[in-house]
């Protein structure tokens, strides 16, 4: 018989037990719909951080404090206090592969204006950040490098902090209040949107002279973190080298001594959120799998069912001439169609799952060709393995006792 008749007669067979077909495919079903909507979680949430780690800047490398060191015992990253605003004016001015640079230092808390009020973030910063951060100024102005030394108390705000305290009023010009103390809004910030994966808004955001910041605010002699922009892509790299080599001569570190800073930069950062999100697919790809598993061995029983019912079927074709491989290649096939057909419907049910649990997240699950091609070629293979006992059987069958089988 030919390829496409084994075909043929494979759907003919699982149609006369129809919802039995369909039952024992369905285990095949839910794992393929798993499967496929849990990658797809996984691809997307990836896409998000990628995406949210462009957005950051242009070349970006971050410094942040190393940890701090108290009774001989080493404190957790960031809790040093040895970044300092000389630091960041130092890496300009000394770093020839570094374009330019800000001191950052972050605080958080209620701004007033009015009867209105509203919790955000508030960020010292110099009249670099904006190129370094890839942001822009749509209202009004941004401070100046005279303001930020004499330590004016101006702000540049995010379209969440303009809607929540302004409602549809102009910002520039107006007085807000940030613990206590009064700040005129200068500029309005280009909106942004989300960071994605619960990295909240970028547009949720109060821009303020470091020097304000850092001794009105904080009360602190260093900063928090320095971001920097390397003149060009390529230059990254090489910048990472200057900028280690130039904070060791100044902070005195000696040969074999651990450095008191962290140096990040975007590669660095998408390479570490990457590696733990595809860690995170794998395992919830891993999980639903097993839903596949338990798909297969209900293939299995039912083929072991049908064997048993279909023995006398069997005896008679081999009477007439089938051979050992017709029977085989019968079984087989039929195994092989139930798993992909439960294939094709699971790669529908993971598409539609994929978008119902798009509604509940921050990102867009991402059903990608290969995940859809893996599901495929991962069901015909359920199909082979768990069916390819129930079919030796039934090819072993002796003709004689299977022709008599009642």
């Amino acid at each position: 018989m030919s390829f496409w008749g084994i075909i043929k007669l494979a759907f003919i067979s699982l149609g006369r037990n129809k919802m039995r077909s369909f039952l024992t495919a369905l285990g095949i079903i839910i794992g393929v719909t798993s499967v496929v909507a849990m990658v797809a979680v996984g691809q997307g949430a990836y896409y998000s951080v990628q995406e949210s780690i462009s957005k950051m800047g242009t070349n970006l490398i971050m410094i942040m404090p190393g940890g701090g060191k108290k009774r001989g015992f080493h404190g957790p990253p960031g809790t040093s206090n040895t970044l300092t605003a000389e630091d960041a004016e130092a890496l300009a001015r000394d770093c020839p592969s570094v374009s330019v640079t800000t001191p950052i230092v972050r605080n958080s808390g209620q701004v007033i204006f009015g009867n209105n009020n509203w919790s955000t973030t508030v960020m010292g910063v110099n009249e670099h950040y904006l190129s370094i951060a890839s942001r822009e100024i749509i209202d009004g102005r941004y401070f100046s490098q005279t303001e930020i030394r004499s330590g004016h108390k101006v702000c540049v705000i995010g379209k969440t902090v303009v809607e929540n305290l302004f409602g549809n009023r102009n910002p520039i010009g107006q007085v807000i209040r940030f613990k206590k103390m009064p700040v005129m809004v200068i500029g309005v910030l280009k909106d942004r949107g989300e960071t994605g994966m619960g990295g909240g808004s970028q547009d949720d955001l109060m821009l303020m002279p470091f020097s304000v910041v850092q001794r009105r605010v904080l009360g602190i002699n260093h900063v928090q973190m320095i971001h920097l922009s390397a003149i060009s892509q390529e230059a990254v790299e090489s910048a990472k080298e200057e900028i280690e080599q130039l904070l060791k001569r100044r902070h005195r570190i000696r040969e074999g001594q651990d450095n008191d800073f962290d140096i990040r930069t975007q590669d660095d950062i998408a390479e570490m959120a990457g590696t733990t999100l595809t860690i995170i697919g794998l395992l919830l790809g891993a999980i639903a799998s097993v839903s596949l598993l338990v798909g297969g061995i209900g293939i299995m029983n039912i083929m072991l069912v049908s064997v048993t019912e279909r023995t006398r079927e069997i005896g008679i074709r081999m009477a007439i001439g089938a051979k050992t491989g017709d029977i085989l290649y019968q079984f087989l096939v039929e195994s092989v169609v139930l798993s992909c057909v439960g294939g094709i419907f699971g790669i529908f049910g993971g598409y539609g799952l994929s978008q119902i649990i798009g509604k509940f997240v921050e990102f867009e699950p991402v059903v990608s060709n290969a995940s859809i091609i893996v599901s495929i070629g991962f069901s015909g293979a359920v199909g082979v393995f768990f069916g390819l006992y129930p079919a030796w059987k039934a090819s072993q069958l002796d003709p004689i006792e299977a022709f008599r089988y009642e």
